[in-house]
């Protein structure tokens, strides 16, 4: 018998995941977002084939990495493929998580699919992980529309390596979109209204896009020290310069992205003289890329679990009634 439970809670469990992708596919909102970044991808590949046309021969090594220049070179008309993500990837999670509680409450849908024999948990965990699979669609789908691109424009395949790096960032990008979808869908919760829950989520996506810098640099010129000060207390400085920085979600993804598509960066962080002496410039393995990358990995996806954690909770403790 608890088997069959099980088997049914299951088929109820992908009946709502299904469900939820297929409104967001048939959604003309999310229809026009998609758009909006399938045409900024367009845009960011052919200024990037530009840039790789007007490369001079010196730049065109061996280790020139062509296929992630398709995601980081512009010929300065649109910025990169990936800035693009940065600032158009929160809208995404935004407008896929904004209603996803509050509209089927005030619809009065929601309180007749709790009334069937299914858990509360699994209403929330199936919306969510719908979106998630919408956005891993769609991020792969781009990547390897780009790598399709660069396939008929180079005539020569990606490495390996290459490969595994696109990889890597199309999944740190399904991951911070993730976190703001995962703020989306707690102001979801919270507010009755869809409205009030896509302000709140695009508020602070403004705060952290421009307010936050702002802040910061206030902060840094008050606690700047003089050009006089012993270099201990610059280097401190400039640590805790670095430190800060990583509070904002849209650096912590460029970071790593930029890591992870750059080869060439090897270190994030200030550095002292002696741990400049003795390092020899070239590209660095995808592995050693990834524990430079590390530290912003685990934030991201820290931030992201916490705010479904919060969602999560909200959720469960929800009084729920039928309009």
């Amino acid at each position: 018998m608890k088997i069959k439970n099980t088997d049914k809670l299951r088929y109820a469990f992908r009946a709502i995941v299904f469900k939820e992708m297929g409104d967001h596919f048939r959604n003309k909102r999310m229809l026009i977002l998609f758009g909006i970044i399938l045409l900024t991808c367009i845009g960011s590949l052919y200024t990037a084939m530009s840039g790789l046309k007007n490369a001079t021969p010196a730049e065109e090594t061996e280790s020139s990495f062509f296929f992630l220049k398709l995601f980081t070179l512009s010929d300065g008309t649109l910025p990169a493929y990936f800035v693009f993500i940065s600032f158009l990837g929160p809208l995404l999670g935004i407008g896929l998580g904004f209603d996803t509680i509050n509209s089927e409450q005030n619809k009065g849908t929601l309180s007749r699919m709790l009334a069937q024999p299914i858990p509360r948990d699994y209403v929330l965990n199936a919306k969510f992980t719908a979106a998630l699979l919408v956005i891993a669609i769609l991020f792969f789908s781009l990547s390897f529309l780009v790598i399709g691109a660069g396939l008929i424009a180079l005539s020569i395949p990606p490495t390996a390596e290459e490969f595994m790096r696109i990889m890597c960032f199309t999944f740190v990008s399904v991951i911070y979109v993730a976190l703001w979808l995962n703020l989306s869908v707690y102001f979801s919760v919270c507010f009755r209204q869809p409205t009030t829950a896509a302000l709140a989520g695009i508020a602070v996506w403004l705060f952290f896009t421009v307010f936050a810098p702002l802040l910061i640099n206030l902060i840094l010129k008050t606690l700047e020290p003089s050009p006089y000060a012993p270099p201990y207390s610059q280097y401190a400085f400039q640590q805790f310069q670095f430190a800060i920085i990583q509070l904002i979600p849209n650096e912590l993804y460029s970071q790593a992205t930029s890591t992870l598509l750059m080869p060439t960066i090897r270190n994030l962080g200030p550095l002292t003289i002696e741990q400049i002496q003795g390092a020899i410039p070239g590209p660095l393995p995808l592995g050693q890329s990834i524990l430079i990358v590390w530290p912003q990995l685990t934030g991201m996806i820290a931030v992201t679990m916490a705010c479904f954690i919060l969602s999560y909770l909200r959720f469960m403790r929800k009084e729920i009634r039928s309009r």
